[in-house]
Order: C-alpha cells, then sequence, then structure tokens
C-alpha cells in the first residue's frame, strides 16, 4: 500500500516500479482521492476505474499532487490482484502451518487452500476436546475463556505479521472475520501480554460463534502478533471439516457507507479426524471391571497384563455399578497433528451403568472427549462398541488404506426390519474419511457384535496380519474328528458328550451368515483365503423377542484381548483327550504358527452366562499410527 500525505509543497510526484509486488501477482489496480493524480506506465488499453492492469516487469506508477496541505492525509493505494492479495508496498500476512511441519511459515502460497497427500498443504487444527480441569471439569472447547496456559498446544497458532508504517491512516482498521458457517466449528484468541489479577496471562476470545467479526490491532512496523485457533467439533454429515478465517484491511470512503477492502487474506484449516487404532498397534493401558463375581476374569487379566509388560487400569464396582462391559460402552482412538496429538474417548450410545466413566475417568489435561447422542432414534445392542472395530492397515485393488478399515455390524442388506447402528454414530465414523467404513451383517447374532465372530492378530508374514474367523464348519469337524477316533463321549463344560454337540447344533445356518461376512471381508479388505484362519466355535439359536438369534455355545474363543504377542482367550472348557482340552489344543496349533501365545482366561459364568467373553469386558488404549493422516491420497 502506499499513501501519499500532503506537505506544504507546491506539487509532489511519486514514482513506483513494480517489482515489489508477489511473485504470483498478474494484475493490479489503483485508486485514489480526487486532488490525487497518477499514471501508468505502459499505458493500459482499459483505463476504466478499478479495471485489473495487466502487471509487468516494466510497470511504473507516477503519482502526483498539486496544492498540498498539512491540514490532513488523504491517501491512494495500489492493489496487487494475485493468489494471495498483498501490498506491492507494505508486508501483511496472516500466516499459519500450511507446509505441516509444526512451524509457521511466512506467506506460505498455499495458504488459503487444502489439499491431501505427501505433497499436499494446509493447515490441521485440533478439537479441543480435552480438559484442563481435573476438578468440575468440562472438554476445553466449552470453556469461555483459556483456562490454563498448556491449553494453547492444543491449538493451532496463526501470526499476523506486518512491515509497514508505525500506524494505519486515521479511519483504516484491521478485521478478522469467518462465515456463519464456519462459527460453529472454531474459536480464536489472540495473545496479549496485560496480566490480569490473580489469574495470569488473558489471551481474549477474538472470533466465536457470537462474533462473527473483530477488529484487531495493527502493531506497526515489523511486528507479529499469535493468534491461538481452537477447533469445536469433529467432522460430521453436516460439516467436511474445512474452516476458513479472513483478514482484510478496510478504507472508509464516507460517512454513512460501508468501509471497503482494500486488502484481504486468508487461511484454511481442516479438522483432524478421530482415528481408531487396530489389536497390532503397541498396547499402552488395558481397562477392565471389578465385579463381585469376576474374580477368575481378574486374576487371569492381572496376570497375563503383567506378563506382557503394560499397565492395568481396573474401574472398581462403585464406579461401574455392576456393569462389566467395558468394550461396549467405550472406543480409544486418537487426534494428531503436525504440533500435537493426544487420545480421545469415544463413548457410545449404549449409556449402561458405565455411562459416566468415559467422561468421568478419563476425561483430563490431554485425554479427550467425543460422543453421539441418539436423540430420535432407537438405540439397540448394535450401538455397543463390541460392534465397532477397524483392521490394520491394507491395500485393496492398488488403493492403499494406511490407516486400515472401520469395521461395524448392522442387519442384513435386503432385509425389510431388523437392528442397526444408529444412523448418528456412523455418520459421524463416516465423516472421519481416513478409515472407510465396512458395514458386515451381524443382527444374526443375539447381542449383534461383530467381535463375536471376527477379530485381527498380528502376523510376521504376509500382510503382517491374520483376520480370525468363527467357524461353525471347522467346530464341526473337530467334534466329528474326535468321535471318529474314539472320543464321542468326552464332555464339554456342560457334561454333555462330543457327539450331542455335532449333532444338534445349526452350523449350517451360522456357517453362511459368516461366509458372507468373509466374502465381504475379503472384497472390502484386500484378503486371501491365506490371510484367513478358522476358528472352531459352535453356535445355538436362542428365542428373542419372538424371533431367534444365535449365541456362541461354549466361550468363544475370538472373542480376545491381543496385547502383542500375548493373547487373552475365553477358556472353552473343551473335551479333554489325553489330559488336555481339545479347543485349547487346536488353538495353540494355530496360534503358535504365528508366534502368538495363548493364554485361557476363565470367563466362563461372569462373562459368557451373560452373553459376552474376554474382548467385552476389557479394552486396551493403543499406541497411535506412525502415518499421518494428512499425507492420505484421497
Amino acid at each position: 500500500m502506499f499513501v501519499l500525505y500532503k506537505t506544504p509543497v507546491i506539487k509532489l510526484c511519486f514514482c513506483l516500479v513494480l517489482r515489489s509486488a508477489p511473485p504470483t501477482s498478474k494484475f493490479f489496480s489503483v485508486k485514489g482521492t480526487a486532488n490525487v493524480q497518477y499514471s501508468i506506465s505502459p499505458t493500459p488499453r482499459d483505463t476504466s476505474h478499478l479495471s485489473p492492469i495487466p502487471l509487468t516487469e516494466n510497470s511504473v506508477l507516477l503519482i502526483s499532487r498539486d496544492h498540498a496541505t498539512v491540514l490532513r492525509s488523504e491517501p491512494v493505494s495500489g492493489k496487487a490482484v494475485c493468489d494471495q492479495q498483498a501490498f506491492c508496498n507494505a508486508e501483511l500476512s496472516l500466516d499459519v502451518d500450511a507446509d505441516r511441519d509444526g512451524i509457521v511459515e511466512k506467506n506460505n502460497p498455499n495458504k488459503g487452500s487444502w489439499k491431501w497427500g505427501p505433497d499436499g498443504h494446509g493447515a490441521i487444527l485440533l478439537v479441543n476436546c480435552d480438559s484442563e480441569k481435573t476438578y468440575k471439569k468440562t472438554p476445553d472447547s466449552e470453556e469461555k475463556n483459556i483456562y490454563k496456559v498448556s491449553d494453547l498446544k492444543d491449538m493451532s497458532v496463526m501470526v499476523l505479521r506486518t512491515k509497514g508504517p508505525g500506524k494505519l491512516p486515521e479511519g483504516y482498521k484491521l478485521t478478522m472475520h469467518i462465515s456463519q458457517g464456519d462459527a460453529e466449528s472454531v474459536r480464536v484468541f489472540r495473545n496479549r501480554s496485560t496480566e490480569v489479577p490473580n489469574s495470569g496471562l488473558y489471551y481474549p476470545l477474538v472470533l466465536s460463534s457470537d462474533v462473527l467479526s473483530k477488529e484487531v490491532p495493527y502493531l506497526g512496523g515489523v511486528a507479529e502478533m499469535n493468534f491461538y485457533v481452537e477447533g469445536l467439533r469433529f467432522p460430521d454429515k453436516d460439516f467436511n471439516g474445512l474452516v476458513t478465517i479472513n483478514l482484510s484491511l478496510l478504507e472508509p470512503i464516507s460517512d454513512g457507507l460501508p468501509e471497503t477492502p482494500i486488502f484481504t487474506d486468508k487461511v484454511v484449516f481442516k479438522v483432524a479426524p478421530w482415528i481408531m487404532t487396530p489389536n497390532t498397534l503397541r498396547p499402552v493401558e488395558v481397562f477392565v471391571c471389578s465385579t463381585s463375581d469376576n474374580y477368575q476374569f481378574l486374576k487371569g487379566m492381572r496376570n497375563l497384563v503383567a506378563k506382557s509388560g503394560y499397565k492395568l487400569n481396573i474401574c472398581h464396582e462403585y464406579v461401574n455399578r455392576g456393569d462389566r462391559w467395558m468394550q461396549d460402552e467405550l472406543e480409544f482412538g486418537y487426534i494428531d497433528s503436525p504440533h500435537h496429538r493426544f487420545p480421545v474417548v469415544l463413548d457410545s450410545p449404549r449409556d449402561g451403568d458405565l455411562a459416566n466413566f468415559p467422561y468421568d475417568e478419563l476425561l483430563g489435561p490431554d485425554f479427550g472427549y467425543v460422543t453421539r447422542v441418539a436423540l430420535d432414534e432407537h438405540v439397540s445392542s448394535l450401538d455397543s462398541f463390541g460392534n465397532l472395530e477397524v483392521s490394520p492397515p491394507v491395500t485393496v485393488n492398488g488403493k492403499k488404506y494406511p490407516l486400515g478399515r472401520i469395521i461395524i455390524g448392522v442387519a442384513f442388506p435386503t432385509a425389510t426390519k431388523g437392528r442397526n447402528m444408529t444412523k448418528v454414530v456412523q455418520d459421524f465414523l463416516w465423516a472421519q474419511k481416513v478409515q472407510e467404513p465396512i458395514a458386515l451383517f451381524s443382527d444374526w447374532l443375539l447381542v449383534g457384535h461383530v467381535d463375536e465372530f471376527m477379530t485381527f492378530v498380528p502376523a510376521p508374514d504376509r500382510k503382517g496380519f491374520r483376520l480370525l474367523l468363527a467357524s461353525p464348519d471347522a467346530g464341526y469337524k473337530l467334534f466329528r474328528g474326535l468321535q471318529n477316533s474314539g472320543h464321542g463321549q468326552a464332555t464339554l463344560f456342560d457334561g454333555r458328550p462330543v457327539f450331542i454337540c455335532s449333532r444338534h447344533i445349526l452350523f449350517f445356518f451360522f456357517q453362511s451368515c459368516i461366509d458372507w461376512n468373509r466374502d465381504v471381508l475379503k472384497r472390502e479388505l484386500g484378503l486371501d483365503d491365506e490371510d484367513i484362519i478358522d476358528l472352531p466355535i459352535l453356535f445355538k439359536l436362542v428365542e428373542d423377542e419372538n424371533e431367534y438369534r444365535a449365541v456362541a455355545y461354549y466361550p468363544d474363543m475370538v472373542n480376545m484381548i491381543v496385547l502383542g504377542k500375548n493373547l487373552g482367550i475365553p477358556k472353552p472348557f473343551g473335551p479333554k483327550v489325553n489330559g488336555r482340552c481339545a479347543l485349547e489344543a487346536e488353538m495353540c496349533s494355530l496360534m503358535e504358527g504365528l508366534g502368538l501365545k495363548c493364554t485361557f482366561i476363565d470367563d466362563y459364568s461372569s462373562y459368557h452366562q451373560l452373553l459376552g467373553e474376554v474382548h467385552c469386558g476389557s479394552n486396551v488404549r493403543r499406541e497411535p499410527f506412525e502415518f499421518k493422516w494428512w499425507n492420505l491420497e484421497m
């Protein structure tokens, strides 16, 4: 910008060679008050008011003024028209970490857009969903003010950089503004060094849902001012995660008329998605509940977790109030940016007696919380998060999913009735984009969870994992083999002989349900038969509200906890052959070839008889992926 002040001389001429315009500039325009004259060389073809004028290396702007006086100043401004509109003389820019290296660089030409991929660009914003408080907690995004300086690390830094005159001409002002559409998704605070008694540093709120536009200080000279940008909500069906923040320099025109923007700049952020972690990632800590009747289960879990070298967190009965289904209440994930990341728990809509645990016990400094409430939908068992899993990274027909794919269970696609995961949860999962969901058929099961018939374990070869599937067919073959080898009278957990089990289980129907899911998983995860291991698990039919659905006949070994190379598996209490459980022997044979160790945990009375198993009653928080989600090629 060029400002010409009246001085006590007869005539003042000012010649500008427009070589200081930004490198991407292609055009410029000029305007001034009536008493200021200007000429342009070479003479443009179109001389209409404010028409864009082609900018070349030889462009020259000559400004002159007759009868100058010191009564007041009158400005003339030049504006270069380019991708990042900026003044040709003074420097003014709103800057963010557009190249995603953790540093706010100066006037990145790509700061006003967002692009996926390793060669992409655009700043990243975290939802400030943790709580700096440990007492009377609320997520920081719901606090009116910045509670602690430590909260700033959860926000993205945005810098206003200036290089120019000591102050703006009279009537000019610098404003920051957002759209009404973005106002529910972002807030902006600014840095101020003023000390407020008994409250430490004070960070004034600049933009919010109540304040869409606000004047910001122009510091003058060469200066920088930090702003702190806070995400308020995750991507969802009605929000793609992109927010734009604008900066404008406004020029007064006349009393009664609105100011005119003579400079604009903008930056674009994308809100980081919530990301799940598969069984193949390193565990950090394990969560279980203590109840009056699960001593044997807890004993087995303590031994397993201690042997594996991880931390065990026990939610005691005065907190869980008898609700033992830790997996069903919540799912652990995380959010990530170039400057910070932290775990975030997704609270399910099931809201059993563990309903308050995620908020009251997990929410805290650098531990976020998010939930989705089904206001107008029926919440069923399929909304529990035993029905929410994620695969390890896969490549499908050349398309890479380096963060894996989310897996949920629903009713059969052609069913006219049936149970489904609520739409509000499904919409949330799909909107995260980075772990494209797969829907399986799980409504054939009484509880209806995908973890009743599938899981993933690490492997040293092929794709780095195996998919384990419950297989009534494998169970039938195992028991038929025992019967044919003279062990037909060996008894199961309930004293029934092997041959009764093999004759009376409707394994053909159950196997057809699993085979349908098997085909979906092979197609959607790019798996071969060699990537899948069938586990000998039988089911039986039980009546549920005049309908028949399936439950595991004996403890469901696929419903396990995976802690690195150690597997915590429901003890199946199968028939003993030569003093050893035939089911345990088969399981060990299948897993030990992958370098995995099996620990069988007694959950029969405290979980299996209540229609759950080891995985249902536990939960694992894991390390995040090394891969950065913004490097996905979408």
